[in-house]
């Protein structure tokens, strides 16, 4: 099926088309749903025969390339589209089309009577298009071509419902936020590209990968092109200073949060990077920077989501944190980790996502978790797989979060230092902490909602069907990336999967410190107990003493204020940079350039010719005796001329 790999990206096409130019007068719900759906699920099949097929085959012969045809041929620059199907452009594809389809399924119940439904499902399978060309493209255009395109999906899926309101602004306000942000970053990944063509006088990624790999490049070359693929990467998967649109994000239909800005979009960033491991192993300094960008945005992002209230936004900075765990992870070379934790985030976040998702459905679409409150007995079923994914994000044992997340610590701490462990372990304590806070106030204690308005209850089977597959998946995900410490010969069976696409980079970086297995155990243990430490405080606190968040808020109440506006981040950038380039804009670009320079210029010339032609009109008066004149005094003129020649 590898030669038949383009059927994956070819297929959610047909879906947009059809859905897209029919749907509003196919209107039958099902039907759309289904052919959203099937579209996405069997692009999935056909990924899991290629992965098999792969499989099968020998180490060296596993990354092949389907040309489709010539894309670009001028002036040397030959741009093929073509597919690269290895063993990391493959497991991104199982994670964009397995957790997809899941979410196509569970969106047919959450947006069942919404007028734009076939919109809405043509929107998906549009995304799905743009996100399986990223992943595939063989070269960095048609991963461009795909970066760009789930782009423009994310500002269509965010401001779907443009007639609604949010918190400060409208729908259409944050849509349009996430996509100007994201234009910043992509300005960067553009010039990383340039700098690309010209240092390797190619784009194709085995090409350019092996001339990094072999040819005598300096280190301030890969350090620029380096920090400009970062660039991009921190405007797709929002980190510092580019995280900011992600938050508002949660103005788009709970779906999209799930797909969008849990398990796909957002993880861009994260592919990017690893899929150019090569030229980060040959920028040290640049890959310092992205693991104290990924480090920083982490623990930021984690303090803010310890007391915001609403389900989304919370969940928006769990992202926003988890995938600052990944930059770190990628920054001190744990590259395989990195997409480690893409993996087993996607499971559990989109969970989380979908099910937050079912809550708001239950309650009428109130997002307050403050008016929520024993719904555990309500909504079972949301409960049980929410509770699975809140202990895998919480680095629990035996879950697949703390696989994936207790290697990031470990490398953080082998190859980054003591005090990048100590920042990211106190970082999984708030994480622990503030996703069972959330689930203390959603499902646990005291009903808090009016009975009167609101009847709490458990979604249609065909939202918790697919929220029981990924809490399956939270669960079993990770013991294919069991610790070498614990897997004894067979090792790491992720890392040995994806080790001959990283095999360059980590021959450059050579750096990797040799420690024990009794300290990664010991580590382990310690982030463990932390982690239990967190999950009885707050279920301790919000559950059975909800008096002592009250007088932490009071007593602390200036730091409270600070994290509940989000560092007042927001409102920084608007004094700083939005409204300076407004008024700039208006009194600079308009009043004066093209009011009084561009306008005046042209009003002026009209004026000038207005006012000549005034004088030359007043000529031609029709009066003989005028024109008579004269001619008269033009003849008389013409020979005074010839007299004064001679």
């Amino acid at each position: 099926m590898i030669n038949y790999i383009y059927l994956t990206v070819l297929l959610p096409l047909i879906g947009f088309v059809i859905n897209g130019l029919f749907g509003s007068k196919i209107k039958n719900e099902k039907v759309i749903g289904i052919i959203g759906s099937s579209t996405v699920g069997i692009a999935f099949l056909v990924t899991l025969f290629a992965f098999f097929e792969t499989l099968n085959l020998p180490v060296e012969n596993r990354s092949n390339t389907v040309e489709l045809f010539t894309w670009l041929n001028v002036a040397g620059l030959n741009i093929k589209f073509a597919y690269l199907v290895d063993q990391l452009s493959l497991t991104m594809s199982l994670i964009v089309t397995g957790v997809g389809f899941l979410i196509h399924v569970y969106s047919i119940g959450y947006m069942h009577g919404d007028k734009g439904f076939w919109r809405f499902f043509a929107y998906l399978n549009l995304f799905i298009f743009a996100m399986m060309n990223l992943v595939l493209g063989d070269n960095f255009v048609v991963l461009f071509l795909g970066w760009e395109g789930v782009g423009l999906c994310s500002y269509l899926l965010i401001g779907f419902w443009y007639d609604r309101k949010f918190e400060k602004g409208t729908v259409p306000q944050a849509a349009k936020k996430a996509f100007v942000v994201n234009r910043i970053g992509d300005f960067g990944f553009l010039l990383g590209m340039f700098l690309i063509y010209y240092t390797f006088d190619s784009l194709n990624f085995n090409e350019v990968f092996h001339k990094a790999a072999s040819f005598p490049v300096s280190e301030a070359t890969f350090g620029l092109i380096a920090i400009f693929l970062f660039i991009g990467a921190t405007g797709k998967s929002a980190q510092i200073p580019l995280f900011v649109w992600l938050p508002d994000a949660m103005a788009g239909p709970t779906p999209v949060s799930a797909l969008i800005h849990a398990a796909t979009m957002v993880t861009a960033g994260v592919y990017m990077v690893s899929r150019a491991a090569i030229i980060f192993a040959s920028a040290p300094t640049v890959m310092m920077i992205v693991a104290v960008i990924g480090l920083l945005t982490a623990l930021m992002a984690a303090t803010i989501g310890l007391v915001q209230n609403d389900i989304k936004k919370v969940l928006a900075y769990s992202t926003v944190s988890q995938l600052g765990y990944m930059f770190l992870a990628a920054g001190v070379g744990a590259f395989s980790a990195s997409i480690f934790h893409v993996m087993t985030h996607a499971f559990f976040k989109a969970l989380l996502f979908l099910g937050a998702g079912s809550v708001i459905h239950g309650m009428h679409e109130e997002q307050n978790i403050q008016r929520y409150g024993g719904l555990k007995k309500y909504m079972p079923k949301t409960y049980v797989t929410f509770f699975i994914a809140t202990l895998a994000i919480a680095g629990i044992p035996g879950l697949s979060g703390f696989f994936s997340k207790d290697e990031i610590l470990w490398y953080s701490y082998a190859n980054g230092g003591f005090l990048f462990w100590f920042i990211g372990v106190i970082t999984a304590m708030m994480t622990a902490f503030y996703m069972f806070r959330l689930l203390s106030l959603t499902f646990y204690g005291k009903e808090r909602f009016d009975h009167h308005h609101v009847h709490p209850h458990e979604s249609p089977s065909v939202m918790t069907v697919p929220l029981m597959i990924l809490a399956f998946f939270s669960v079993v995900g990770g013991y294919i990336g069991i610790p070498e410490v614990f897997s004894g010969e067979h090792g790491n069976l992720f890392h040995n999967w994806l080790e001959p696409v990283y095999a360059p980079a980590i021959a450059r970086l050579n750096s990797f410190g040799s420690h024990s297995n009794l300290e990664e155990i010991l580590l382990m243990i310690i982030s463990v107990a932390l982690a239990l430490t967190s999950i009885y405080f707050a279920i301790k606190i919000y559950t059975q003493k909800p008096e002592i968040a009250e007088k932490i808020s009071t007593r602390f109440k200036r730091l409270y204020t600070i994290l509940l506006n989000k560092y007042y981040v927001d409102e920084i950038y608007e004094a700083a940079v939005v409204q300076p380039i407004q008024k700039g804009s208006e009194k600079i670009l308009w009043k004066f350039t093209d009011n009084m320079i561009i306008d005046g210029a042209v009003n002026g010339i009209a004026k000038i010719v207005d006012a000549s032609s005034g004088l030359i009109r007043k000529i031609q008066n029709g009066i003989a005796q005028f024109y008579a004149i004269i001619m008269l005094l033009g003849i008389a003129l013409v020979l005074l001329w010839i007299i004064l020649s001679i």
